[in-house]
């Protein structure tokens, strides 16, 4: 069973309905034991990092996500979630992240529109098990102002908007991705289907 983090900020019905047009059942809780059940774990988000931070360390999560991943257990961000996967970020102030990839997030520079919102490409990078069946370069949906800069090389995937920047990651069972798979057709839904299906390291 996947389970869908509910922080109180983030759009989750259309993530655990993209899910189950997969084939894979997810459910949603704020309850830290029945996330604590889950397989996998899914972080959505939209909204601010600095509020996201507080509604997991208030609503007692951050213990949770941190058991799963040392237990092996694949975790996903998404959008927002996938910036909270790091160890901090410039968003209206300094905001520490979860810190399981190192790296900041920063905001976009003013030589491009702010926010990046649409359709763009994900050229990739390496292998991984989350790009399975995924073509290089297919489009994928994007809103978002602020952009990972992981420490190590942790890129399965990048997008160009200015320059290029990580739109996919992984380290181990860490995955992150910056745009919503939800919304982004076949390739969206393939790296949900491939996150679905696997197993604990």
């Amino acid at each position: 069973m996947i389970g869908i983090i509910d922080y109180k900020l983030n759009n989750l019905r259309s993530v655990q309905k993209a899910f189950e047009k997969v084939g894979a059942a997810a459910f949603i809780s704020s309850d830290a034991r029945e996330l604590s059940q889950a397989e996998k774990l899914v972080l959505p988000g939209v909204g601010a990092f600095g509020a996201a931070m507080e509604n997991i360390n208030t609503l007692g999560l951050y213990p949770v996500i941190r058991r799963h991943v040392d237990a092996g257990k694949p975790l996903i961000g998404i959008c927002l979630g996938m910036q909270l996967l790091f160890t901090r970020s410039c968003e209206l102030g300094m905001h520490d992240g979860l810190n399981l990839i190192e790296g900041d997030v920063r905001l976009f520079p003013g030589t491009v529109k702010i926010p990046h919102i649409g359709w763009n490409q994900v050229e990739i990078q390496g292998q991984s098990a989350l790009m399975k069946s995924v073509k290089d370069k297919s489009f994928v949906y994007f809103v978002h102002s602020y952009y990972a800069v992981p420490k190590e090389k942790v890129a399965i995937a990048t997008t160009e908007y200015g320059f290029h920047f990580t739109s996919v990651v992984q380290q181990g069972n860490v995955f992150g991705i910056q745009f919503h798979p939800e919304k982004s057709q076949v390739a969206g839904l393939q790296m949900l289907k491939n996150f679905s299906e696997m197993a604990a390291s």
